[in-house]
């Protein structure tokens, strides 16, 4: 049974769909990670634009705290699911072996933030010995109350904060180029929609001959 299960496994890993793309599960899991980073953000930043004491604020609070749970559970799942089934296209032929490290230390650094992110803050959170609010529930205070740490966890999350945006804006910087310039169909791979098949770079247009010719 675990000999099948393995078998399994490897045949989910190596088969790639007739497309080319990333496997669909994948595809999914990939843009509900980036809906998710978004009502991050959006959600901390309109915070800042309020006033602290309003019930906005608050519920924005509740909205972001929400979010980083699902974003770690995702993240976890996706990491999982990538060892074990996920189906990964390899990479265009002639592209540059350090530029292929460079893509895979971007993904995992993306993973190990978004893994990060949600505990620092979370330790925020518990840090200040109060209830709060998560999802359906109340959470009780389970800590004494710890300025010291609890400010270590705040600097912590923020500087995760901006290398967050630094390792998105390459990720999204990386997957333009591929388009824009070398036009080798990655970006392709994980659209959710399937624009052409991938695998093979565009081929450059013809001009049309003139009607003198």
């Amino acid at each position: 049974m675990t000999q099948s299960s393995e078998s399994a496994r490897e045949e989910a890993k190596t088969t790639p769909p007739a497309s080319g793309r990333f496997d669909r599960t994948s595809i999914i899991l990939h843009w509900f990670t980036v809906l998710l980073i978004a009502v991050q953000l959006s959600s901390a930043w309109l915070h800042e634009m309020v006033d602290h004491n309003s019930s906005f604020a608050a519920t924005l609070l509740d909205t972001h705290r929400n979010s980083g749970v699902l974003i770690w559970t995702v993240s976890m799942a996706r990491l999982v699911r990538r060892h074990n089934y996920a189906y990964l296209p390899p990479f265009p032929d002639g592209m540059p072996r350090l530029q292929q490290t460079i893509a895979k230390a971007n993904e995992y650094g993306l993973y190990a933030l978004l893994l990060v992110q949600p505990i620092t803050g979370l330790g925020r959170v518990l840090l200040r010995g109060a209830p709060f609010d998560l999802f359906i529930w109340e959470v009780p205070a389970l800590l004494e109350p710890n300025d010291a740490i609890r400010h270590s966890f705040e600097k912590a999350h923020e500087f995760g904060a901006n290398a967050l945006f630094a390792l998105i804006g390459l990720h999204a910087g990386a997957a333009l180029f591929h388009r824009l310039i070398l036009r080798d169909g990655v970006l392709q791979r994980m659209l959710p929609w399937n624009s052409q098949a991938v695998g093979v770079g565009e081929p450059n247009p013809q001009p049309a001959a003139s009607e003198a010719e």
